[in-house]
């Protein structure tokens, strides 16, 4: 019952903090924040679960509990993790606790409510990672919506009402289009539940019917898209991006961090579970197309961030580039390909949430993100300074950083790939790797204009060093992007044994 017990404490908590005097709210909040990370990190010491939950494996701190029936169907409270949730279920209650650690300085007004939505978005994306039927699953993936529409259209910035509309709207069509898409799918099936694994084991002996006149094929390839579009407005991956930057900038900086690093997670994350692995013929011919989406991803993502003179919007549109890396792992189909994209989503989370933290921190002292109106800046704070640049140098995939392993598991997992005739994927790879080159010119054009050279500040406020709780945070970030740099094993071990499974069915994979 551990899973209950975190989803539990971090709603109780939710409502304590939103009942709470605003005097009280952030340390309470914080501190509360902290029973599910150590709940985490115990599950996380006493993991044990072989394979794919999906696929047969047996999952660990599983509970199974019969719910209702809704019409043919029996609804059940169903979680559990393996090797590909546990290290998300780790990423999102660290984040969570030092996204609140880092709102102690730009959050003074309704500092309750921010704090209690915080929270209840922490206990969302932990049924996210953790549900096994699908419609508790969804029911979870829709919550998280709703704490982040009001974290951007209440204390965001000028434009906050319009971003904070786009997201929902965005992202809620799209969850439309993948419900419908999986429900088409499913009800076709030779099932009376909604658990995932038993949809993926019909799906797998051939259980898929047609509708409608529609041939089994046709179905699953249409399910495919329909899901596929869904994720990848969650994701999002080019066209689908337009929503994403207009939310960073506007966000406050801990929904930022939360955005980029976890929310993001959640459409790579249902990509694996539902297209990769429970359709893996239909991604396998698609996987040209795929593959294309995701190098387009990489390197439009990244001119976009070469042309921005925003600091949050440089980071927003570097997210597009790296999830497009997670695309390119997925449709390899190697052991190393969804191992390596997997690590992605970990390692981005953390470097991610790294860069907005060191921007937040900037803003609190100086009141602007823009690149031109500071530089030189290193001497007033120079531990800021040093934990910016080691996030940078992670994202550019600087060895010992968690960012050069997921990226270099990528590369070799998609280079070995079969998945296209020929040598298309090594091609592909060499395409998307040039995105490193655009990656480390603009992240060195930022620091080099903001950090170095001779101080200067279009700012009304003085440059100075920068809180403790400010800076107490990114510090203990950046030592997990070192320490997953190098150790990577700490999570890449398990997310294989859960991998291994889904090459299984397509044959194998190096």
């Amino acid at each position: 019952m551990w899973i209950e017990a975190l989803i539990a404490v971090t709603l109780l908590g939710a409502f304590v903090v939103l009942l709470a005097p605003d005097a009280w709210a952030r340390k309470l909040a914080f501190a509360l924040s902290l029973l599910p990370l150590a709940g985490s990190v115990w599950m996380f010491f006493t993991y044990d679960a072989t394979g794919n939950v999906l696929l047969g494996g047996s999952p660990a701190f599983a509970t199974k509990i019969p719910w209702i029936n809704l019409g043919p169907y029996t609804l059940s409270w169903f979680v559990g993790v393996d090797g590909i949730s546990m290290p998300l279920l780790v990423l999102t209650t660290l984040l969570t606790t030092l996204a609140i650690l880092s709102a102690w300085t730009p959050i003074d007004e309704r500092q309750s409510q921010f704090y209690g939505l915080m929270l209840f978005m922490e206990m969302s994306l932990i049924g996210v990672f953790t549900a096994l039927d699908f419609f508790q699953w969804f029911v979870f993936w829709e919550f998280v919506l709703v704490p982040m529409y009001f974290l951007i259209g209440v204390w965001g910035g000028p434009r906050r009402k319009y971003a904070a509309i786009k997201f929902f709207v965005y992202t809620n069509v799209a969850s439309l289009v993948m419900f419908i898409g999986f429900l088409a799918l499913v009800w076709t099936l030779p099932v009376n539940t909604l658990d995932l694994p038993a949809i993926a084991a019909a799906i797998h002996n051939g259980g898929v019917g047609s509708l409608y006149g529609i041939s089994p094929n046709t179905l699953k390839t249409a399910a495919f898209v329909a899901m596929f579009v869904g994720f990848a407005v969650k994701v999002p991956v080019v066209p689908f991006h337009t929503w994403l930057p207009d939310a960073h900038v506007e966000a406050p900086t801990p929904a930022s961090v939360m955005l980029a690093g976890v929310l993001l997670k959640m459409g790579t994350y249902a990509l694996l579970r539902f297209n990769f692995t429970m359709l893996p013929d239909v991604a396998r011919n698609l996987a040209f197309y795929i593959a294309i989406v995701a190098v387009v991803s990489v390197l439009y993502g990244a001119m976009l961030a070469l042309a921005q003179q925003d600091l949050k919007r440089i980071v927003a549109y570097s997210s597009i580039s790296s999830m497009g890396y997670v695309i390119l792992g997925l449709v390899a189909y190697t052991a190393y390909g969804i191992g390596g994209a997997t690590f992605q989503m970990i390692s981005h989370g953390l470097i991610s949430g790294l860069m907005f933290m060191c921007v937040g921190v900037i803003y609190n002292v100086a009141h602007t993100r823009m690149v031109g109106d500071l530089s030189g800046i290193a001497d007033r704070m120079p531990i800021t300074a040093g934990v910016f640049v080691a996030a940078a140098f992670g994202y550019m995939g600087l060895p010992l950083m968690s960012g050069f392993a997921a990226e270099f598991f990528v590369f070799v997992g998609s280079f070995q790939s079969t998945v296209l005739s020929g040598n298309a994927m090594a091609v592909f790879t060499a395409v998307a790797m040039f995105g490193i080159v655009i990656v480390a010119g603009y992240l060195l054009f930022a620091m080099q204009r903001v950090l170095f050279g001779p101080f200067r500040a279009d700012t009304d406020h003085e440059i100075v060093r920068a809180a403790r709780h400010d800076v107490a945070a990114i510090v203990v970030l950046v030592l997990f992007v070192v320490l997953l740099g190098i150790d990577p094993n700490i999570f890449y071990g398990m997310i294989q044994d859960a991998v291994r499974p889904i090459l299984a069915l397509v044959g194998g994979g190096l």
